[in-house]
């Protein structure tokens, strides 16, 4: 797993398959305008309503270095078994997938980065499924994170069982 930054947004972008995680990259980078990143307020649920099943959010509390679950799809919340909405990061994953997300999710907010991740994504049960994840930074202010966007898209329905987080090919890009 490389932490390097590997590429630039246009690489970030073109190097994304699932179509829908495209139309979520270029949206995020149309509402960013000129700005580091958009803001929470910037995003419109007309405009991300065809991939809404697809979505997941966190909010970033920057001093106490914690991440809240703020959304998360049916699809996105598969294996939890429990409310995503006000969630704390470390409440949803074992301790050492807990410390992976963490690390992750502060790299995309405090670089700022563009996390790409194809491959395995996760295991439900005894199944492994594979597809791409990205994240996103979000910022109230347009220039600190305090926000994750996430988005997951496999082309299977998961078995069922416990969910298990896997990570598969990593790459981060500049924004």
């Amino acid at each position: 797993m490389s932490e390097t930054i590997s590429g630039d947004f246009l690489e970030f972008e073109s190097g994304i398959v699932s179509p829908a995680l495209r139309a979520i990259v270029q949206y995020w980078q149309k509402i960013r305008g000129d700005r580091l990143m958009p803001g929470w307020s910037d995003l419109s649920p007309n405009q991300l309503g065809p991939h809404l099943k697809l979505l997941w959010f966190f909010n970033f509390d920057r001093h106490a270095g914690e991440f809240t679950a703020r959304l998360g799809s049916n699809r996105a919340m598969v294996g939890f078994r429990q409310s995503f909405r006000g969630t704390p990061l470390r409440d949803l994953h074992p301790p050492h997938i807990f410390e992976l997300c963490q690390a992750h999710m502060i790299k995309v907010v405090s670089d700022p980065a563009a996390y790409r991740c194809s491959g395995k994504l996760f295991k439900a049960g005894s199944q492994i499924v594979e597809g791409e994840r990205i994240m996103l930074p979000l910022g109230s202010d347009y220039s600190h994170g305090d926000g994750v966007l996430g988005a997951t898209d496999f082309p299977m329905r998961p078995g069922t069982g416990p969910v298990e987080l896997l990570v598969g090919d990593i790459r981060w890009f500049s924004i």
